[in-house]
């Protein structure tokens, strides 16, 4: 029997995770719709855009999927980049598990299917100060979900009457997005010092194509981390 106390405190750690999400669940709809009308200019019907966006669940890939199958290139090369633009998903899993030690079972590998980017970062940062619940996760991640796929095929069906959402930056959001959240990791030189390497990644980004410039951006990041880490006293 479940207990009244343990069901209200799943409720109010939902609604926390939702709250904290709730800027992420704005910011994702203006994305959402721009991938659906590039996706549709680029011979995807709405449909196709919105199931997509269902399954696929992952904008950096969508939009990388989307510019290469444009080009015609071949399926083997399609698969490789996307499987190297989501190797980045391993690392936050890794990341992101060491917090979830005492979740039942099962549950853990389900709930990781809604980690994104900002999820993982929301998430990551309540973790610094609170334990982490199951239902504070649900509330942190799966509300996007749901949000990135009905704003694809808003985009899909009216995008185009919009004009081009990168003219006006709507493609730098998710950049702009993501800074904000990082600045709640700051704790000092040495995060200036892992961000700083990591951006090393876009200087890959401008002489390697392909997915590579994210890899190595996280390797980087990781190798410094690991170079000035030490015990807080």
């Amino acid at each position: 029997m479940v207990q009244a106390g343990s069901t209200l405190t799943a409720r109010s750690e939902f609604r926390e995770g939702l709250k904290d999400i709730s800027p992420m669940v704005i910011a994702y709809a203006p994305i959402a719709a721009l991938w659906g009308t590039i996706a549709v200019s680029k011979g995807l019907s709405p449909l196709e855009a919105f199931l997509m966006s269902l399954g696929v669940y992952s904008g950096t890939a969508q939009f990388v999927a989307t510019d290469l199958w444009h080009l015609g290139l071949p399926l083997a090369y399609l698969i490789f980049t996307l499987g190297t633009v989501g190797l980045r998903h391993v690392l936050m899993s890794a990341s992101v598990s060491r917090h979830m030690q005492g979740f039942p079972r099962g549950k853990a590998s389900f709930l990781l299917f809604w980690l994104t980017d900002e999820a993982w970062a929301i998430i990551e940062r309540r973790a610094l100060t609170t334990p982490l619940t199951p239902a504070y996760f649900f509330g942190a991640s799966f509300p996007l979900w749901p949000n990135w796929a009905l704003f694809t095929l808003i985009g899909a069906l009216v995008g185009k009457a919009f004009g081009d959402g990168r003219a006006i930056g709507l493609d730098f959001a998710f950049a702009a997005m993501f800074i904000a959240v990082l600045a709640g990791f700051w704790k000092g030189p040495r995060t200036g010092a892992i961000l700083a390497a990591s951006a090393a990644a876009c200087a890959a980004k401008i002489w390697i194509s392909g997915g590579w410039y994210i890899l190595i951006g996280g390797a980087v990041g990781m190798l410094v981390a690991v170079l000035t880490y030490r015990e807080d006293t």
